[in-house]
């Protein structure tokens, strides 16, 4: 059972390296296991991060001394929204990959299992940020 109380939002700033993602990962973890129920959600939330990380470090025209900032809180309709913040101006756009491509189905995957997704300017038109809506997943019986 979900409960209306809703923890505040977590907010990390992490070295724009792909060995950052995994430290990502941790933290959503953490955070999961502070809400009644955020199992439900875990499985989903991690690869969507994942993905969403290392989308916004491989991705951008940003100098490498960058930070990319993640953010995780509980919606009051009870979604997990995930947002991964970045300084570098290029959009995020859904394409098909090839089935020789080694990349490029990340945002497929956000597409297919997110409940929603889009993509905004930053605080101050600085960046941009991805973000992400996870419902979570029917309890086991």
């Amino acid at each position: 059972m979900l409960t209306s109380r809703r923890p505040r939002m977590f907010t990390a700033r992490l070295d724009s390296r792909t060995e950052s993602t995994p430290l990502a990962r941790y933290l959503l973890r953490a955070y999961l296991s502070g809400l009644p129920a955020g199992e439900r959600y875990a499985d989903t939330a991690e690869l969507l991060l994942g993905e969403l990380f290392a989308n916004a470090v491989r991705h951008t025209d940003a100098p490498d001394d960058r930070h990319v900032e993640i953010r995780f809180t509980l919606t009051p309709d009870h979604l997990l929204r995930l947002e991964v913040h970045d300084t570098g101006a290029g959009r995020p756009t859904l394409r098909t990959a090839a089935p020789c491509d080694e990349h490029g189905r990340g945002l497929l995957l956000v597409d297919e299992l997110a409940h929603r997704w889009g993509c905004a300017p930053g605080p101050g038109g600085a960046g941009k940020y991805v973000w992400a809506l996870i419902t979570p997943t029917s309890a086991l019986a």
